[in-house]
Parts: structure tokens; sequence; C-alpha cells
């Protein structure tokens, strides 16, 4: 584990940097926030980290109190990181970074990776209502549990049951909302987001 480093400044936001300020730290969170992951699942979806920083940022994550480590039980029989209240407290840390971020986004380099899922945070802002969303692209189907306010915030894959609201988008529809050029309900009016579903959800966006 790695020593803790301060900035020595009796500031909130200095203090709030020291646990969090590190390279990666605020990603894995963002991860995390899909609930319960293992580490090579959390290796695959933060593509440029190596093995030896991702350890060490989970360590002292763990030790800071964000998040914990336990071991599954038979069959699975492997470890999973999950966050703690503490750590849950940072969701709307990270809509506001990503807000902040829309004006830096610009156009998708080559070099750039990307999942589905990364979408989740941005769009959860955009929503009303709640219950289970999910969500459709070319890159891949995710689903979020909009208004939850314990356990996960979106998981990967189709949702889990039957959705109160399906949403269905391209790519170009996808990377306009996230760079902040185009609102969630414009595009529902607009017709570049198809909505279904019968949910509080669907029907916010549908009258929107």
């Amino acid at each position: 584990m790695s020593p803790r480093r301060s900035y020595d400044q009796y500031c909130s936001a200095a203090r709030a940097l020291d646990v969090v300020g590190d390279r990666w730290t605020l990603l894995i969170v963002r991860e995390l926030l899909a609930g319960p992951r293992r580490y090579t699942d959390l290796h695959a979806d933060l593509p440029g980290v190596s093995t030896d920083v991702l350890a060490s940022r989970l360590k002292d994550m763990e030790r800071d109190g964000l998040t914990t480590r336990r071991r599954l039980p038979p069959p699975g029989a492997a470890y999973v990181y999950e966050l703690t209240g503490r750590g849950r407290e940072l969701l709307p840390v990270l809509q506001a970074l990503g807000d902040w971020g829309q004006a830096e986004l610009g156009e998708r380099r080559p070099t750039d990776a990307v999942r589905a899922h990364w979408f989740a945070l941005p769009l959860l802002r955009s929503l009303e209502g709640e219950g289970l969303v999910e969500v459709r692209l070319e890159e891949g189907d995710f689903h979020l549990y909009v208004g939850a306010e314990e356990g996960p915030v979106y998981g990967d894959g189709p949702a889990p049951g039957e959705p109160d609201a399906r949403l269905v988008l391209d790519t170009d529809t996808w990377a306009a909302v996230g760079r902040g050029e185009l609102s969630v309900p414009d595009a529902v009016r607009r017709g570049r987001i198809q909505v279904t579903g019968d949910g509080t959800v669907a029907k916010a966006l549908r009258e929107a």
C-alpha cells in the first residue's frame, strides 16, 4: 500500500483531493457504481491502467473507506470490490465533473477507448422519475436504476427484467448528448432517441 500523500492544507477541497485526487481513483469509482466488480472486470473496463497501479489504487481506496473487498460464495469464490456508502457519495461529484468536462470532449480521437456504460452517468442526469431503464447503443447495451438511493446505479447488458423504459439511439446521437450539444428531451422530440415503456421515466421523456 502506498503511503498516503497530502497537500497539508486545511481546506475541504484539498482534503478531498488527498483521498480521490490520484490518477484513476475517480474512474474506479465510476466503474464500481455498477455494483460489485472483480479485479479482472475493472481492469478490462479501465483501458490504459497497469495492473500494479490498479492494485495499488484499490488498496488505497479500501484504506480510505471508499471501497470494501469480499469473497463471493461458491461456486463463484472470487473476490469482488464494491463501494461503501462514503464511496457512493462521490456519484454527484462525478456527475458534476462530467458536466464540466463536456466542453473538453470534442470529437472522438482514433486512440479513444469507449464503453457503452460510460454514457450511464451523463444520461442519468437527464432522466426524471424512477425505475429500471434499458439503453441500446451500437456499442452495446446497459441499464440504469433511475432514482435508486441504494445499490448499483447502472449495469452492463440488457435490463435484468422488463424495463420501465427502453431507449434506443445511434452513436452520433450518443456523442452529441455526451458533448452537451443535444439534450435528451430534444433528441426524443426529433426522433433521434426512440422511447418505449409505460414507466414514469418513459412518460416524462415523451411529455418533455
